[in-house]
């Protein structure tokens, strides 16, 4: 395995694509830190992965929370020794049309889903900066491209971490990090899963290529992003969207 002795950490890391993007490094031979706010979620799939004889931690993180983010990539550092790469995964949604939006649903999707990469990055920058190197991959996604009615707060906030993903990737290119983000679409989980067929049915027809993607389709781009195939890729956003934003 090609990654063996890279250490990646994994925000939102306990279920969904976070999971995914956690199996998919470990099983490209990374060592793993996995923070969640869901800290009995993080710990259970690390010691699932752990007693699979990967080697993985699982820790309690709230990325709107300083010292959280602080205690998480200390705790990497000393149990790992190093940072070679940062998947930004923790987000949520509250969704509503802007008439009916609370002021707490816009804030706290604004603070987690944005400020949250925002915390995150400035975090591990200082130490991958003085290595020299590192590989940062925010997950984005298609409405922050196009948008999407009901998602205000949700699309600007992936519109943000877009923005965001462009301009560290310019900041810290001399020092050979790269930054990119990846962009998913409709991805079938639990909350497309449980949508009514009707609905699900006219999502699919927004989809050039006709069908949901999967975790793992996700999970895969952040792979690359992560791995020294794509030393060459930075400020990109790579659209796992099914044709959607062509």
């Amino acid at each position: 395995m090609e990654n063996v002795n890279k250490v990646a950490l994994v925000t939102g890391g306990a279920r969904g694509i976070g999971e995914a993007i956690v199996r998919r490094l470990i099983k490209g031979g990374f060592s793993v830190l996995i923070g969640d706010i869901d800290e009995v979620g993080a710990v259970e799939l690390a010691d699932e992965l752990v007693a699979e004889g990967f080697q993985v931690k699982g820790t309690k993180l709230d990325v709107t929370d300083t010292e959280s983010v602080k205690a998480f990539v200390d705790l990497a550092l000393t149990e790992f020794g190093k940072i070679d790469v940062l998947a930004n995964n923790a987000g949520i949604t509250r969704d509503s049309l802007i008439l009916r939006m609370k002021d707490e649903d816009w804030e706290r999707v604004l603070n987690i889903n944005l400020k949250g990469v925002f915390n995150c990055t400035r975090a591990v920058a200082y130490h991958m900066l003085r290595a020299r190197s590192g590989r940062i991959v925010n997950i984005a996604s298609v409405v922050g491209q196009i948008g999407n009615a009901g998602q205000a707060n949700y699309s600007a906030s992936k519109a943000g971490v877009i923005g965001l993903t462009k301009t560290c990737a310019r900041e810290f290119a001399s020092r050979g990090i790269t930054v990119n983000a990846v962009a998913p679409g409709f991805i079938r989980t639990k909350m497309t899963n449980s949508l009514p067929d009707e609905i699900r049915t006219k999502l699919q027809q927004t989809i050039p290529l006709g069908f949901f993607g999967e975790p793992e389709d996700v999970a895969e781009a952040v792979y690359f992003l992560s791995s020294d195939a794509a030393r060459y890729v930075t400020g990109h956003i790579l659209n796992v969207d099914g044709g959607m934003a062509m």
